[in-house]
C-alpha cells in the first residue's frame, strides 16, 4: 500500500474515533443542572423525563471499543508500509507477485521444504506404479469390462476430466457427451486413446463474411432441415445452395467427417446431436457467425501412457456399458 492510502486511511480513522470519544464524554456530561436519577421537571403527556445516566455496561463497552481500535491500528499491519509495533507482516506486504511466489517455491525445493512432498509422490510411483503397468498390458476391450480398473479409470476421470465433461460424462455446452456413442473422430480404443494422449484442436470458420446475415439465415434453414426439423423451404432451399463451403469438412451429405474417412472432426449434422445450444436456431446461426474453436488437453505427459491406457477403456466402457458375449 501506497503512502497515500496509508494517509488516506488514517485521514478517515482517527477523526471518527475522536468523535466517538467527544461523543461519548458528551453524553457523561449532566448539562441539565438536575441530579441524577431525579425528575428534570419536563412532562409530556404524562410521562416525567428522568435525569437518568448512560447504563455502565454500555459505556465500559464503548470505552473498551475505542481503546482496542487505537490498539489495533498501532499493534496491526495495513497503514502503508506500517508493520505494526507488533512486527507483524500483513499479505500484501508479503509475496506481492506469482513470479515471487514462484521463486519462492523454488527457494524451499532448494532448501528440502518440500522435499516430503517429492517423496510422497515418488513412494505413490514406486506402489502404484506396477499396477497400473500390469493394467497396461491388457487389450483396452478386455480391460473395460474389469471392475478393478474401472474403479481406477473413474477416479483418473473425475480428477483430470470431470471439469469439463461432467462427472456423470454427459458433458456440458461444448463438451462431448461420453455416454452417447456419437464420436467426433472415432469411439474405438485406438482412436479414444489417441485423443487422449495428444489431444484435438477443432475449428469451424467464421462464414458471416462470406455469407453475409441472409446467407447465415439460410444456411442455418438447411442445416436444420438435415436432421428433420422444420424449417422455412426456400431459406433451405437457398442454403442447400452454398453448402458446398461445409461440404469439404461435413461431407456432401452433411454426415461428418468420421463418414467419410476425414480427419478434421467435423460432426454429423443429420443425426440431431448438437455439441453447442441444443441445435437450436439461434445456436446454429451463432456457430455459422463467428464459428466455434474447442481444444481437448492432451495428457500424454502429465498422466503418462499407463494411465491414459486405463482412462481410454473406463471412457470406452461409458458408450458401451453392457461387455460383448464371448464368440
Amino acid at each position: 500500500m501506497s503512502s497515500f492510502w496509508s494517509a488516506w486511511i488514517i485521514v478517515l480513522t482517527l477523526p471518527v474515533l475522536i468523535g466517538c470519544a467527544v461523543l461519548l464524554k458528551w453524553n457523561l456530561t449532566n448539562h441539565v443542572g438536575v441530579p441524577e436519577d431525579q425528575n428534570t421537571g419536563h412532562e409530556v403527556d404524562g410521562i416525567e423525563e428522568i435525569n437518568n445516566p448512560l447504563p455502565r455496561w454500555w459505556t465500559y463497552m464503548f470505552v473498551l471499543t475505542l481503546v482496542w481500535s487505537v490498539f489495533y491500528l498501532a499493534a496491526y499491519p495495513g497503514l502503508g508500509n506500517w508493520q505494526g509495533f507488533l512486527g507483524w507482516t500483513s499479505s500484501n506486504q508479503g509475496i506481492k507477485s506469482l513470479e515471487e511466489s514462484r521463486l519462492a517455491i523454488e527457494e524451499g525445493r532448494a532448501q528440502g521444504k518440500l522435499v516430503e512432498l517429492d517423496r510422497e509422490l515418488a513412494h505413490a510411483d514406486e506402489v502404484y506404479g506396477p499396477v497400473f503397468q500390469q493394467f497396461a498390458k491388457r487389450d483396452v476391450l478386455d480391460l473395460a469390462y474389469d471392475d478393478d480398473a474401472f474403479k481406477i479409470g473413474q477416479r483418473l476421470f473425475l480428477q483430470n476430466c470431470a471439469l469439463c465433461h461432467g462427472s456423470d460424462a454427459r458433458g456440458q455446452n461444448g463438451f462431448p457427451n461420453l455416454t452417447d456413442n456419437d464420436w467426433l473422430y472415432g469411439g474405438t480404443p485406438d482412436k479414444i486413446k489417441e485423443t487422449l494422449l495428444f489431444g484435438r484442436k477443432a475449428a469451424m470458420p467464421a462464414w458471416i463474411d462470406a455469407l453475409g446475415e441472409q446467407g447465415v439465415k439460410e444456411m442455418t434453414a438447411y442445416v436444420l432441415s438435415l436432421s428433420g426439423r422444420s424449417v422455412n423451404d426456400r431459406d433451405a432451399e437457398a442454403g442447400k445452395a452454398k453448402f458446398a463451403l461445409c461440404a469439404a469438412c461435413h461431407g456432401a451429405d452433411g454426415k461428418g467427417s468420421l463418414a467419410h474417412n476425414l480427419p478434421f472432426g467435423a460432426p454429423n449434422l443429420t443425426d440431431n446431436t448438437w455439441l453447442y445450444g441444443g441445435g437450436s436456431a439461434s445456436a446454429v446461426e451463432e456457430t455459422l457467425r463467428n464459428g466455434r474453436y474447442g481444444q481437448m488437453p492432451a495428457f500424454k505427459h502429465t498422466l503418462g501412457e499407463d494411465k491414459v491406457h486405463i482412462l481410454t477403456a473406463y471412457v470406452y466402457r461409458l458408450a458401451h456399458p453392457e461387455q460383448p458375449a464371448a464368440q
